[in-house]
């Protein structure tokens, strides 16, 4: 595998924390409006600098997501924070902007079985469509933000080739999007295959520009983020107790746990501004909410180490 030296790791690390929309978008049972705020807050405390809040898409297709206006009012601001939402159209822009988000999040997928059967559309046709989408978002001063999805594989093609991820990319650079996202949707990619999605999308952003976002199904998402900072790129997408599911295999995790990939960057002496300890009690608070354990292996032994050390701290007291 290229670039192995440690080295030449990226000095600092920026993530975004998709968990309130990403991560909680597919749960069967309504989210609360105010454990979704809560969670934004929680997660800002934390140190986290860039949240994906909520999505504009349309409640027939995401029901859990149709309190996204009362989230983004509920929101106490910090400074510094950067709150993202995906919008799906231009009516979806429309609602969004009302609400005064700093990034919008526009999609396309890599595998056209994956664009046709999801969105009915080819590649280059929903990525016309958002056209309009990102000049109008950025005529308002509004950021952004691209996601590349099934960059590795498809649930419907198999493996997907480098050079139809980077054509997205290109795409996307032709009309005004400004930095991308690298998705794994279904989490079958590895280190060198992450590496040569990252290298074909490399070739239309800089560095700066580019972020990966792994899923952990077949349990390579951490190595796919070492792979990915051995090329320089240092952004990412993870959810805080490893919420968000892969539909396409069944009981499979789905996003990487950000508490675990904070362990992950913190062990390699990255700076990433992140406490992991009020993360990994973020993870645990949520997951409670959601009625099942965290999803994060470092969350929950983190925790696991503290309640030990507590007892151990006041054995003998009954």
């Amino acid at each position: 595998m290229s670039g192995m030296s440690l080295a030449c790791l990226p000095a600092r690390v920026r993530l975004v924390d998709v968990s309130p929309r990403d991560g909680l978008q597919n749960e069967r049972q309504p989210v609360p409006t105010e454990v979704k705020i809560e969670l934004v807050h929680r997660l800002q405390a934390a140190g986290l600098r860039e949240i994906e809040v909520t999505s504009y898409v349309s409640p027939k297709w995401v029901p859990q997501m149709a309190d996204n206006r009362a989230v983004m009012a509920g929101l106490q601001r910090q400074p510094g924070v950067r709150y993202a939402v995906l919008v799906p159209n231009l009516k979806g822009l429309e609602a969004a902007l009302a609400d005064r988000p700093d990034e919008i999040v526009v999609f396309g997928a890599a595998s056209e079985a994956f664009s046709q059967r999801n969105i009915n559309c080819s590649i280059a046709e929903s990525i016309e469509r958002f056209a309009p989408v990102v000049e109008q978002a950025r005529a308002a001063g509004v950021a952004v933000r691209g996601a590349i999805s099934c960059a590795v594989g498809c649930p419907y093609e198999g493996e997907v080739a480098p050079a139809r991820v980077g054509e997205v990319a290109r795409r996307f650079k032709a009309i005004g999007v400004q930095r991308v996202d690298v998705a794994d949707t279904i989490g079958v990619g590895t280190p060198r295959k992450v590496q040569r999605a990252l290298e074909a999308v490399l070739a239309h952003y800089d560095l700066d520009h580019v972020s990966g976002h792994f899923h952990d199904t077949y349990g390579q998402a951490l190595a796919n983020t070492l792979a990915a900072l051995q090329l320089g790129v240092w952004n990412f997408q993870s959810s805080v107790g490893g919420l968000g599911g892969c539909p396409y295999a069944r009981g499979a995790t789905g996003n990487v746990a950000t508490e675990d990939v904070v362990y992950l960057l913190h062990g390699l002496g990255l700076d990433t501004g992140i406490d992991l300890e009020a993360l990994a009690e973020t993870g645990a608070w949520i997951s409670e909410r959601l009625g099942r354990p965290s999803g994060s292996r470092a969350g929950r032994a983190l925790l696991a180490r503290r309640a030990v050390a507590c007892g151990a701290n006041g054995g003998g007291q009954r």
